[in-house]
Protein backbone atom coordinates (compact mmCIF):
# COMPACT_ATOMS: atom_id res chain seq x y z
CA UNK A 1 0.00 0.00 0.00
CA UNK A 2 1.00 3.54 -0.51
CA UNK A 3 1.63 5.96 2.54
CA UNK A 4 1.73 9.52 2.37
CA UNK A 5 4.41 11.58 4.62
CA UNK A 6 4.38 15.30 5.78
CA UNK A 7 6.59 16.99 8.11
CA UNK A 8 7.80 20.02 10.05
CA UNK A 9 9.78 21.57 12.36
CA UNK A 10 8.55 23.01 15.46
CA UNK A 11 10.92 25.16 17.77
CA UNK A 12 10.15 23.69 21.12
CA UNK A 13 12.08 20.62 22.87
CA UNK A 14 10.86 17.28 22.00
CA UNK A 15 9.64 16.49 25.63
CA UNK A 16 6.83 19.60 25.18
CA UNK A 17 6.35 18.74 22.18
CA UNK A 18 5.69 15.38 23.03
CA UNK A 19 3.17 16.64 25.86
CA UNK A 20 1.32 19.20 23.58
CA UNK A 21 0.90 16.47 20.37
CA UNK A 22 -0.37 13.45 23.16
CA UNK A 23 -2.62 15.30 26.40
CA UNK A 24 -5.94 15.90 25.51
CA UNK A 25 -6.10 19.39 27.05
CA UNK A 26 -3.48 20.29 24.28
CA UNK A 27 -4.94 18.35 21.54
CA UNK A 28 -8.40 20.46 21.82
CA UNK A 29 -6.55 23.25 20.93
CA UNK A 30 -5.01 22.04 17.15
CA UNK A 31 -6.67 18.87 15.99
CA UNK A 32 -8.49 20.57 12.93
CA UNK A 33 -7.11 22.10 9.50
CA UNK A 34 -8.65 25.17 10.12
CA UNK A 35 -10.00 27.83 11.70
CA UNK A 36 -13.87 27.00 10.53
CA UNK A 37 -13.20 23.93 12.35
CA UNK A 38 -12.72 22.66 16.10
CA UNK A 39 -11.83 19.95 18.39
CA UNK A 40 -14.45 19.95 21.20
CA UNK A 41 -13.51 16.43 23.04
CA UNK A 42 -10.33 14.18 22.58
CA UNK A 43 -9.41 10.98 24.63
CA UNK A 44 -5.60 9.77 24.74
CA UNK A 45 -4.72 6.63 27.01
CA UNK A 46 -1.43 6.48 25.70
CA UNK A 47 0.53 2.89 25.77
CA UNK A 48 0.21 -0.10 23.68
CA UNK A 49 -3.39 -1.12 23.13
CA UNK A 50 -4.72 1.97 24.74
CA UNK A 51 -7.52 3.61 22.21
CA UNK A 52 -7.36 7.86 21.00
CA UNK A 53 -10.76 9.45 20.10
CA UNK A 54 -11.16 12.78 19.13
CA UNK A 55 -13.85 14.80 17.78
CA UNK A 56 -13.44 17.11 14.49
CA UNK A 57 -16.33 19.82 14.13
CA UNK A 58 -17.13 22.39 11.54
CA UNK A 59 -17.94 25.52 13.86
CA UNK A 60 -21.19 26.57 12.67
CA UNK A 61 -22.15 22.31 13.43
CA UNK A 62 -22.52 21.45 9.68
CA UNK A 63 -20.63 18.62 10.06
CA UNK A 64 -18.42 16.42 12.05
CA UNK A 65 -16.47 13.05 12.56
CA UNK A 66 -14.72 11.48 15.34
CA UNK A 67 -11.44 10.38 14.57
CA UNK A 68 -10.02 7.49 16.54
CA UNK A 69 -7.77 4.17 17.08
CA UNK A 70 -5.70 2.32 19.22
CA UNK A 71 -1.82 2.71 19.76
CA UNK A 72 0.56 -0.05 18.94
CA UNK A 73 3.69 1.36 19.98
CA UNK A 74 4.61 4.06 21.94
CA UNK A 75 8.29 4.72 22.48
CA UNK A 76 8.00 8.28 24.60
CA UNK A 77 8.84 11.13 23.80
CA UNK A 78 10.40 9.87 20.26
CA UNK A 79 7.76 7.60 18.23
CA UNK A 80 4.17 6.43 18.05
CA UNK A 81 2.05 4.10 15.84
CA UNK A 82 -0.91 3.79 15.77
CA UNK A 83 -4.21 2.21 13.66
CA UNK A 84 -7.10 3.99 12.84
CA UNK A 85 -10.87 2.95 13.36
CA UNK A 86 -10.44 1.52 9.28
CA UNK A 87 -7.20 -0.22 9.81
CA UNK A 88 -4.89 2.13 8.29
CA UNK A 89 -1.49 2.29 9.73
CA UNK A 90 0.16 5.59 11.05
CA UNK A 91 3.74 6.27 12.09
CA UNK A 92 4.55 9.73 13.72
CA UNK A 93 8.23 10.38 14.41
CA UNK A 94 9.78 13.03 17.00
CA UNK A 95 13.25 13.81 16.37
CA UNK A 96 15.73 16.25 17.74
CA UNK A 97 16.81 18.99 15.26
CA UNK A 98 19.15 21.71 16.41
CA UNK A 99 16.82 23.45 18.47
CA UNK A 100 13.82 21.63 18.02
CA UNK A 101 11.72 19.20 17.03
CA UNK A 102 11.27 17.20 13.52
CA UNK A 103 7.99 15.99 13.44
CA UNK A 104 7.53 12.77 10.45
CA UNK A 105 3.82 11.07 10.09
CA UNK A 106 3.83 8.42 7.90
CA UNK A 107 0.06 7.62 6.91
CA UNK A 108 -1.80 4.91 4.73
CA UNK A 109 -4.31 6.60 2.41
CA UNK A 110 -8.11 5.97 2.44
CA UNK A 111 -9.24 5.30 -0.84
CA UNK A 112 -12.37 7.82 -0.84
CA UNK A 113 -10.26 11.03 -1.72
CA UNK A 114 -7.88 12.06 -3.48
CA UNK A 115 -4.15 11.52 -2.30
CA UNK A 116 -3.72 15.60 -2.89
CA UNK A 117 -6.75 16.07 -0.84
CA UNK A 118 -5.58 14.01 2.28
CA UNK A 119 -1.84 14.95 2.15
CA UNK A 120 -3.03 18.76 2.08
CA UNK A 121 -5.43 18.14 5.46
CA UNK A 122 -3.05 16.39 7.65
CA UNK A 123 -0.24 18.75 6.82
CA UNK A 124 -3.06 21.35 8.17
CA UNK A 125 -3.45 20.07 10.84
CA UNK A 126 0.29 19.33 11.32
CA UNK A 127 0.92 23.25 10.54
CA UNK A 128 -1.97 24.35 13.06
CA UNK A 129 -0.02 21.70 16.04
CA UNK A 130 3.46 23.81 14.73
CA UNK A 131 1.16 27.22 15.72
CA UNK A 132 0.03 26.40 18.86
CA UNK A 133 3.18 24.66 20.31
CA UNK A 134 5.33 27.77 19.39
CA UNK A 135 3.20 30.18 20.81
CA UNK A 136 2.66 28.46 23.83
CA UNK A 137 4.80 30.60 26.80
Amino acid sequence: MNTITIETIVKRKRAKVWEYWNQPEHIVHWNFASDDWCCPRAENDLRPGGKFSSRMEAKDGSMGFDFGGHFTLVESPAKLEYVLEDGRKVLVTFDDVGDGTQITETFEPESRNPLEMQEQGWNAILQNFKKYAEGKS
